[in-house]
Order: structure tokens, then sequence, then C-alpha cells
């Protein structure tokens, strides 16, 4: 039947379902084996959340079903093209992707520890930072004692690396 032939009431509404982490076209989607792991569970927690769906309304269900259904599909997409970086084949006295690194920024007295992640490991509150933003650019391919500099707006932002670890 014709979509033109049915009642508002009856037509549902599409998901909308917010996007993951923004990795940019053409750009690998390095992961570190945690971040896959963390991407495995996020699967199994979706599969198990859409296999326990406890909503008596089947419109309600249905919806609910679509929504996890495009979340897990973008989580698979994800997932699929992802590439794990084995960290033991990374140079140890040289920052690249997975690298723990030890930071002293000007004006601060403590060090401050980042590692460089993939998109979706992301999360500065556990001083995880992504491979692609600035920060982590500007310390790619650097050693322990270089500066990096990041040119900021109103002024710059100089880091000293002090450790780096994998």
């Amino acid at each position: 039947m014709s979509r033109g032939f049915v009642k508002e009431d009856d037509q549902e509404e599409i998901p909308m379902v917010p996007p993951r982490a923004d990795l940019p076209e053409g750009v690998t989607n390095y992961v570190t084996q945690v971040g896959m792991d963390e991407l495995l569970i996020e699967k199994q927690k979706l599969i198990n959340e859409r296999e326990h769906l406890d909503i008596s309304n089947e419109k309600e269900s249905r919806i609910a079903s679509n929504y996890i259904n495009a979340k897990l599909q973008l989580l698979k997409n994800r997932i699929a093209t992802a590439k794990i970086v084995d960290l033991n084949n990374q140079p140890k006295n040289i920052i690249r992707f997975g690298a723990l690194v030890t930071l002293k920024i000007e004006n601060k007295t403590a060090p401050e520890h980042y590692q460089i992640v993939g998109v979706d490991e992301a999360d500065i509150s556990k001083g995880k930072i992504a491979f692609i933003s600035p920060i982590a650019r500007l310390l790619i391919n650097k050693k322990v004692g270089e500066k990096a500099v990041l040119k900021l707006a109103k002024e710059d932002r100089y880091f000293k690396i002090i450790n780096i670890k994998y």
C-alpha cells in the first residue's frame, strides 16, 4: 500500500541516532587493543539490550528496536574498519599512536599524562586523546626533552615531553 493511504498516526518515527566520534573521510581507524575490546563490549551490550526490550506497546518496541539496530549498524561499521595497533611494536623513544606521554605544561606545576588513542576510545577525563586531535598531532614524532607549541587564538601553550611509555 502506498504511504499516501496510511493514517498519519500509523506512521512510525525514524529514530535519530547520534553519530559516533568523528573520523574524517579517508583517515584510518586506528585503535588500541583496549579500544577494540571496548567496542566489542559495547556491541554485546546493545545486542543484549535489543534482546531484552521490555516494552508492551508493539509500536514503541519497534521504534526502540530500530534505534538499537541503527546504533549497532554504526558500531559494526566502526569495528569493521578498525585497525589494531600493537603497542609492543611502537618505537619506545618517540611518540606514536598508543603512547602514554608525560608532559610538563608551561605555567602548571604538576605534569600531566595523556595517551594517544583512537577516536572512539578518546576521553579527556581519563587522559585519553584522539590521534587526530590538535595536541596529539603536535606531539607525534617528538622525543623526550623536546618541546611542542600549540598556537591558540590568544596565546601559545608550550609542552615539554618528560616521558614516553607504551
